[in-house]
């Protein structure tokens, strides 16, 4: 088909389906697009009229295509218009071409193909399908020649309020994707074809491949990212034949669209991190709704131990309660810096209770989602609080968090919990004192229905939800947050996210409604809680992530901590600690962009806590334990909280290492999870045995090498430019092990046994004595600790002597290739041992705080 260069039209403007537009103004406003578009004032289009644009394009032209079409609808619940290519078409090189800036991209749509450096992605693409090369780049930077990433849109014939648009064939390329599998939690799924997607996925990235290349040529990886437009969200779902299929989708019935611009973003790229990364920071400045991490700060909760009141209470916590559960963490050398008051505080009732009536003390687990919020003030157990200081320490909420702080030092913040609607089932209508709210029918997306059933989902649908219109919710934020300002309260556990989702009908779809709450959440955030003062809960999906993380920074990565089976069964205590690993690592792929992963509080007394306990101390998140009081192993939570209430947290968040990117390490039966991260000077992996979920009891193998871990992430890099060897300490069997860079060694796990193995680069000094050659050293860290190499501060080098800055206590441990003569601690000469080449230095807690941060300065040399 011949391709020619046409200027856009006011006319062809209108056959495309697009907005009415002025003749003056044909340029990215005219087309409702991004303003990176307003060069893009060239197409590029077939003389003869592409096939889309063509008014009756839908209508029955084949017996084949109306077979198609009817094996389409019967593939969802809810038939939406599913959008598919006649078996005998191609689509048309449809693509636009900013004049200015990026005249091309990486990405490309031939001949009914879309490549990706000249290699096959997508096949078949309809001729409905359209590319627009991204002209966006980082602040500063120059433009890619080609760009590296394209947004790709569609045309129909047809309003309606949810379109499926197939947008090729996917066929025998390995990817990872992230899907919803509950309506607010998402997590890994792995394929070859287009078949194997799932329902409600919200990234895709495709493996790359140098099989057969040369230099330069070879295929990349390639992320595909659903996105928002206008008030339609969108997602990925599996199609007919091994398509892939774009769902897009407003929510009411009320609010229709027939064409779409960039509902997708496809980007390329040689580094798998830095792919999702650069992808997001498209999106960031396309859609202009959301900050990323890297532009926020976080709450200083994520350096603080926590103790949640979740498990040990239920939903009948009470003040006693957390005053004798925080107690007996501090008389046991564990000081919660971080309490955080879960479900159980508010004032709520039954539906069927009067307004007058408390029923929280009545609920237990699965009966609190029929419950509504009755008054913003905290229940009664919380507001009968009278102070031991008689009238002067007052009563209530207030007297007790200030009692807390003052008895307990440790404590710096108290948060509390809320859902995003304010209870589990809304506002209780006509409460006095709250705003107005009507008890609104939730409805499943057709996409969730496909999702695994969920108790507490059932019953919200059942029972409604008293939602607050969205002209009342910043009213309704503000009296909340300010009532709990007042009181004391530091910051919010905001849950129950994805519930706007379901009320969608009446208030402008999905998206205007989450619109509406998360600016009012983020407006009331930035003023009572410092503007990062909040843990988001389930929120696993894009509509959060795109609309609601302006401001916030933290946010739960992974489902539920399950110390026990869900359905009840006693003998079914381990089977889902694995998915827990294998959620939050993940899922931190993509959400870690957006906020800084938290992977959710576990006990420290479940037979599988130390497995959690590993992960979790080099998740890069906060630590927070739910101990029922009394009920704690101090001897692990020592390994992870130090005696003034800090934890020795990563410098970055945990993700998979590049080996596990296109593998399952729940489902393959031969796979380990592998993570990785960093502290200030040593890296860190974390190996897993999580396969079969805990069922399959055979150990697994995995191998371990320096270059797992990526060296030159996150704000502060870690330099490995001439290094030679690379000292390995595994914390499990307490080894040192020596590796140069291209080296690697095997390591095997039993089910649910883990290795965390610090990583630091060695580095060569000069002998005192001139005659000497060079000695090797590398600081491991405190091995008592589980991240071991946090606990290192600074390291200075100097002739003959290694200073280490060290937060901590315990043993500090030290590779060096010759035994020290001398080794000091904070100034004053102290004993050591040499075993195993390394240097063993005990350090006690430092009695003298600089600047509020305990450390020691130890010093390794031949004086």
């Amino acid at each position: 088909m011949a391709i020619a260069q046409t200027i856009l039209t006011k006319d062809l403007v209108n056959e495309l389906g697009l907005i009415d537009a002025k003749p003056d103004k044909l340029r990215g406003e005219m087309l409702d697009l991004p303003a990176a578009f307003l060069p893009c004032t060239k197409i590029l289009a077939s003389v003869d009229r592409p096939p889309f644009l063509k008014t009756n394009r839908w209508s029955k032209e084949t017996t084949e295509e109306e077979r198609v079409r009817k094996a389409s609808e019967r593939s969802v619940k809810n038939p939406k218009e599913i959008i598919m290519p006649p078996r005998s078409s191609k689509a048309s090189s449809y693509v636009t071409s900013p004049v200015y800036g990026c005249s091309d991209s990486v990405i490309t749509l031939k001949e009914s193909n879309i490549l990706a450096n000249g290699h096959l992605i997508l096949s078949e693409v309809p001729p409905i399908v359209a590319l627009i090369p991204s002209a966006y780049v980082a602040s500063g930077e120059k433009a890619l020649e080609p760009a590296p990433g394209c947004f790709v849109g569609f045309n129909t014939a047809e309003h309606r309020s949810g379109h499926i648009a197939s947008i090729g064939k996917l066929r025998g390329l390995r990817f990872l994707s992230i899907f919803r599998f509950k309506v607010w939690w998402s997590t890994l799924w792995v394929g070859n074809n287009g078949r194997d997607l799932k329902h409600e996925t919200q990234m895709v990235i495709l493996n790359r491949s140098d099989e057969g290349c040369e230099p330069g040529l070879a295929r990349p990886y390639v992320l595909l990212l659903p996105l928002l437009e206008g008030s339609f969200r969108a997602s990925i779902q599996p199609g007919l034949d091994d398509f892939v299929d774009l769902c897009v989708e407003s929510g009411s019935t009320k609010v229709t669209s027939s064409g779409f611009r960039a509902a997708l973003y496809m980007h390329a790229g040689d580094d798998p991190f830095a792919l999702v990364k650069d992808a997001i920071k498209v999106a960031r400045d396309h859609l202009g709704t959301f900050k990323l991490l890297e532009e926020k700060s976080l709450p200083a909760i994520v350096d603080k131990f926590g103790w949640c009141t979740r498990d040990a209470f239920n939903y009948t916590v009470h003040p006693n309660g957390i005053w004798e559960g925080v107690k007996g963490l501090v008389e046991g050398g564990c000081p919660p810096g971080l309490v955080l008051i879960d479900d159980g505080s508010q004032s709520v009732c039954h539906n069927e209770d009067p307004v007058t009536k408390e029923a929280m003390n009545h609920a237990v687990a699965g009966e609190q989602m029929p419950c509504r919020l009755l008054k913003f003030q905290e229940n009664h157990d919380f507001r009968d609080y009278e102070s031991p200081r008689g009238e002067a320490g007052g009563k209530g909420m207030g007297a007790f968090v200030r009692d807390l702080k003052e008895e307990f030092g440790s404590v710096d913040y108290v948060y509390v919990w809320h859902a995003l609607c304010g209870y589990w089932g809304g506002l209780r209508p006509g409460a006095p004192g709250l705003p107005k709210s009507s008890v609104v029918k939730p409805k499943l997306s057709p996409g969730v229905e496909t999702a695994m059933e969920y108790l507490a989902v059932d019953k919200i649908v059942d029972n409604g939800v008293g939602l607050v219109p969205p002209e009342l919710v910043e009213w309704m934020y503000e009296v909340l947050h300010s009532h709990l300002e007042s009181v004391g309260i530091d910051g919010v556990k905001v849950d129950v996210i994805h519930l706007s989702e379901m009320l969608r009908e009446n208030y402008g779809g999905r998206v205007e409604l989450a619109k509406a709450y998360y600016k009012a959440l983020t407006a009331s955030v930035k003023k009572h809680f410092k503007g990062n003062g909040v843990i988001a809960s389930m929120e696993h999906c894009n509509d959060f992530m795109f609309l609601g993380t302006e401001a916030i920074s933290l946010g739960r990565v992974g489902d539920n901590f399950w110390w026990t089976d869900p359905s009840g069964d006693p003998n079914d205590t381990f089977w889902l600690q694995g998915c827990d690993m294998v959620h939050c690592a993940y899922n931190s792929l993509w959400m870690g962009n957006f906020i800084h992963p938290d992977w959710d509080m576990f006990q420290s007394t479940h037979p599988c806590a130390l497995f959690h306990a590993a992960a979790r101390a080099i998740s890069g998140g906060p630590i927070c334990v739910s101990d029922s009081v009394g009920e704690h192993d101090f001897e692990l939570l020592r390994r992870l909280v130090l005696p003034d209430g800090s934890i020795l947290g990563c410098e970055h968040y945990a993700l998979p290492t590049r080996d596990c990117l296109f593998v399952d390490p729940l489902r393959d039966g031969k796979t380990t999870l592998k993570i990785w991260n960093l502290n200030k000077h040593t890296g860190v992996i974390g190996a897993f045995n999580c396969q079969g979920r805990g069922w399959c009891g055979e150990s697994r193998a995995c191998t371990i090498n320096p270059s797992n871990i990526e060296w030159s992430a996150g704000g502060s890099p870690i330099s490995i430019d001439g290094v030679r060897v690379f000292a390995l300490y595994l914390s499990q069997s307490k080894r040192l092990v020596l590796l140069k860079p291209s080296e690697s060694f095997e390591i095997s796990l039993e089910p649910f046994q883990f290795e965390l193995i610090t990583i630091s680069p060695v580095k060569e000094l000069r002998s005192a004595a001139a005659s000497a050659g060079p000695v090797q050293f590398a600081p491991i860290g405190l091995v008592n600790m589980l991240n071991a190499g946090g606990a290192i501060q600074g390291v200075e080098y100097r002739e003959g002597w290694v200073e280490i800055t060290v937060r901590g206590w315990g043993e500090f441990r030290a590779f060096a290739s010759e035994k020290p003569r001398e080794c000091r601690l904070d100034g004053r000469r102290v004993g050591f041992e040499y075993e195993g080449q390394m240097v063993v230095i005990q350090v006690s807690w430092p009695r003298i705080l600089t600047g509020f941060n305990p450390v020691s300065r130890i010093e390794i040399g031949n004086p």
